[in-house]
């Protein structure tokens, strides 16, 4: 443990890079700035410049404390009901639409507005200390020198496609420069150990570190994308990027217990992690063995109740009235936590259940010498699989969360943000943040620093130990366990009348990547062992 500085994530070289800019003097914005782009190098279908993400930002020092928050709405071309006719199938866990042909999940069409570059942008001007293009100089050096396929990327690279989505070789090989990078002859994904250089991202970064993200939203950058884009069908024009911006918001605030929850605004799943601790707060969870049947049982209702609440009302509040108010209020809680103490199951509707939760994006955690803290969830939705040829990176495939049914909280609108899971949060302790968290993992992302604060907070666990327990979900009816819970508890989960999915991996349902500060100011951080990730400290 330390008092000086800490970097966690899920990837060894961003969490050097990082590392190494606290040592040059730099600020936690500055070394969470400097990890995202290298993880944009290091994780290629996880995140991206072309992609979208969260950023929670404490900062004492400046007395600010805000979050930057760089969504990929729809183009403006594009329309509540150009998909419809073509719907198939839901999510299970309700992230994502499968459709005929595959238009939202792979190709052109897939492509959100990207936000992430100019999202970091505005955190470093914001907050930044060093100059931006010392930020920057860290992933420049690995996409130019080099890295190499580590055990969790490969793992992702050949996961069996979901029902209904192209697998993910499918979006590594889609275009030329996609099979150039990362696969082999056979067009199967490079294995682990495999060297990987990426000399055209290394030039794309020098621009950007050079000319600041104009070039990319502006500039002759923009160019080069939109008419590559256009060629293939996709709908996202230059008045798209010329008009993005970041949003700059207040924390949502909540309570558990003793402790004080920051988190993130709609179209964020922050209000999802509130909503759960509420109802969770009316039960004695010491009281339960941890990880038991009935402890399964309760918090899994309370997951239930708050995906049925996002799928009703949470999305884009520019778009929707997000009812705030009502479903994270306590005494709405309380009815909920009644029901489920009288044993009441609660239903969570789908349109069918053809598609698998999705397990990409990335997380990192931050905290410098000074008690500044950033958390940073940042992805590329299921990426698209386009490169466009000379420029290095990949783009995100966003559209494929947007539900194709007109008249819903989550249906398409023209500069509309999608609904995401992501949320980067900060548990604070007499005033004094304790946990800074967050975690890659589709929907199951909130479900994963749930239970992670509830193992800190009820259960007492070190913070390795809390992230490293074994996680369960439930966003529909069927009840999603990993596989180092014993089958005698899952056994006893289906006696009580569930239906119950094991999953084959035992560290899995979001992999969080958590630093905890104890009332002496030491720091210690927990890299989720599902990952190859690290806790870096100076």
């Amino acid at each position: 443990m330390n008092r000086h500085g800490m970097v966690v994530c899920p990837q060894p070289e961003a969490a050097e890079s990082g590392i190494e800019i606290l040592q040059a003097g730099g600020n936690a914005v500055d070394a969470a700035v400097a990890c995202a782009f290298s993880q944009t190098v290091v994780d290629p279908l996880m995140c991206g410049i072309a992609g979208f993400g969260t950023a929670a930002l404490y900062l004492p020092s400046k007395q600010t404390h805000e979050y930057v928050d760089f969504h990929a709405p729809a183009p403006g071309l594009a329309r509540a009901d150009m998909w419809e006719h073509l719907l198939q199938g839901e999510a299970r866990d309700g992230f994502g639409f499968s459709i005929k042909g595959r238009l939202n999940d792979l190709g052109a069409q897939s492509i959100g507005v990207p936000g992430t570059l100019l999202g970091l942008k505005r955190m470093h001007e914001r907050h930044g200390r060093l100059p931006w293009r010392d930020v920057i100089a860290p992933a420049i050096e690995w996409a130019r020198g080099g890295y190499f396929v580590r055990p969790a990327m490969y793992a992702f690279w050949i996961d069996e496609p979901l029902a209904g989505r192209a697998a993910n070789r499918e979006r590594l090989a889609l275009t030329q420069s996609g099979r150039d990078l990362y696969c082999r002859a056979d067009g199967s994904p490079k294995t682990i150990g495999t060297p990987l250089y990426n000399r055209d991202y290394a030039a794309t970064l020098e621009l950007i570190a050079r000319d600041g993200a104009d070039t990319f939203y502006r500039g002759d950058m923009a160019q080069q994308m939109i008419a590559d884009l256009s060629n293939q069908g996709g709908i996202l024009s230059l008045d798209d990027l010329s008009a993005y911006e970041p949003t700059v918001n207040r924390p949502l605030v909540g309570t558990y217990r003793d402790r004080r929850i920051t988190t993130n605004q709609p179209p964020g799943g922050g209000a999802m992690l509130i909503e759960m601790l509420n109802i969770i707060e009316h039960f004695d969870l010491p009281g339960y063995k941890h990880n038991s049947a009935h402890y399964i049982q309760l918090v899994c209702e309370a997951m239930k109740q708050a995906t049925v609440d996002k799928d009703h009302h949470i999305a884009d509040p520019a778009f929707v009235d997000v009812p705030l108010d009502q479903i994270l209020s306590k005494p709405y809680a309380a009815a909920i936590a009644q029901m489920i103490s009288a044993g009441q199951k609660i239903d969570v509707p789908r349109f069918n259940d053809a598609i698998a939760p999705p397990k990409d994006t990335t997380h990192l955690s931050v905290v410098d010498a000074d008690g500044n803290c950033v958390a940073i969830t940042h992805s590329l939705g299921m990426p698209s699989g386009v490169i466009t040829p000379g420029l290095g990176f990949m783009y995100n495939g966003c559209m494929g969360v947007f539900d194709p049914r007109p008249g819903r909280a989550g249906s398409i609108a023209p500069g509309k943000s999608r609904f995401t899971s992501s949320c980067p949060s900060i548990v604070f302790r007499n005033d004094k943040p304790e946990i800074i968290l967050g975690a890659p993992g589709g929907t199951q992302i909130v479900m994963g620093v749930l239970q992670t604060i509830l193992n800190v907070v009820d259960f007492g666990m070190p913070i390795d130990a809390a992230v490293s327990a074994a996680r369960f979900s439930s966003t529909s009816n069927i009840v999603d366990i990993s596989n180092r819970i014993p089958r005698s508890v899952s056994r006893a989960v289906e006696a009580m009348g569930y239906q119950v999915a094991r999953n084959p991996f035992g560290h899995t349902i979001a992999w969080v990547h958590a630093i905890h500060i104890d009332q002496t100011g030491a720091l210690s951080g927990a890299a989720d062992p599902g990952r190859d990730g690290v806790a870096y400290s100076l």
